[in-house]
């Protein structure tokens, strides 16, 4: 049996996420997460999403690229479990893999064929942008959902735990945009679930946290239960 595999990249995720900090833990948690999926040739062609249109969900099956090379670990600290209870990498959907390689469901909401190749609209990602696609498949609910399944440690949606606010400066920041209504759900929806790091303790209101989002620089802090958006950075003038 061999041992060394190639796959192709038929295609790449373009998303709003720069970097992956602040990326939502598992798809779907943040449904406004809009994004596209841009089939690459020699698969751009419409016969190869012929029926697609049909289905309301999809597998997406991708590389983490941003952690490829990176050494793997057999045992992970989850977030979930607030970064300080280890268990097993294949026990867990880290990045950190022997192959990194990730499985996320995606709404699908339109599938765009044109004279310059395919595309697929799809919400509710958990991926970076870039991100290389190695196959798409039909979610299926009567296979795929199961009733009955457990699921170890994560047997519930993670809460909203965190009240967002908006800064005058970022409200008009945001009004000065021709998503703004969009966008301003969608950052609201981003933060409420608390992306900050697990081993991040305790409430630190004088420190700024940065999320790299579409052309900007999202800063906001935390204090208590309370987040605030401080601005929309210049992605050019966003501190390192």
């Amino acid at each position: 049996m061999k041992n060394h595999f190639e796959f192709d990249v038929l295609g790449l995720v373009h998303s709003p996420f720069k970097e992956k900090f602040g990326i939502p833990r598992q798809p779907g948690l943040v449904p406004e997460i809009r994004a596209t999926l841009e089939l690459l040739s020699p698969y751009d062609r419409p016969e190869a999403v012929s029926g697609l249109e049909g289905y309301s969900h999809i597998w997406v099956q991708f590389v983490f690229h941003q952690t490829y090379g990176d050494q793997w670990q057999p045992t992970v600290r989850p977030p979930r479990l607030g970064g300080n209870r280890r268990v097993g990498v294949f026990a867990s959907r880290s990045p950190f893999r022997p192959n990194p390689i990730g499985l996320s469901v995606v709404k699908l909401d339109e599938v765009r064929c044109s004279a310059s190749g395919v595309e697929l609209a799809i919400s509710g990602v958990d991926m970076v942008d870039g991100t290389p696609v190695l196959d798409i498949k039909p979610y299926i609910p009567y296979v795929d959902s199961l009733s009955d399944a457990l699921s170890g440690y994560a047997p519930v949606p993670p809460e909203q735990i965190l009240e967002v606010h908006i800064s005058l400066l970022a409200e008009q920041q945001l009004d000065g945009r021709p998503d703004s209504a969009v966008l301003r759900t969608l950052i609201r929806s981003l933060l409420a679930t608390d992306p900050r790091p697990a081993y991040v303790g305790g409430s630190q209101p004088d420190r700024i946290y940065g999320i790299r989002l579409y052309d900007f620089d999202l800063r906001w802090r935390v204090e208590g239960t309370r987040a605030e958006v401080v601005e929309l950075a210049p992605v050019e003038t966003a501190s390192p």
